[in-house]
């Protein structure tokens, strides 16, 4: 996968971005954009990228691979 496509399918997502993503309120810690690194963490053997984000209601953190949706709303995007 091309990174622009890797980039596309993670978004406006960096540090400190806060979205809601339909289910949740959450915040962005870290993106592992290594792919080697994504599979380690998220334990799939396609994943291209990791997004450590923690439950802004729950106080949770975890990782996820989710693309980016038209249905994710940015909320507090990061200054340039």
């Amino acid at each position: 996968m091309a990174a622009d496509q890797t980039a596309a399918q993670i978004g406006p997502r960096a540090e400190a971005v806060v979205y809601y993503d339909g289910p949740a309120l959450v915040q962005v810690l870290t993106v592992v954009t290594d792919p080697s690194e994504a599979r380690r963490i998220l334990r799939r053997n396609a994943a291209k990228f990791a997004v450590l984000v923690r439950d802004l209601h729950a106080g949770t953190e975890h990782y996820t691979g989710a693309i980016w949706t038209g249905s994710d709303r940015v909320l507090k995007p990061v200054a340039a």
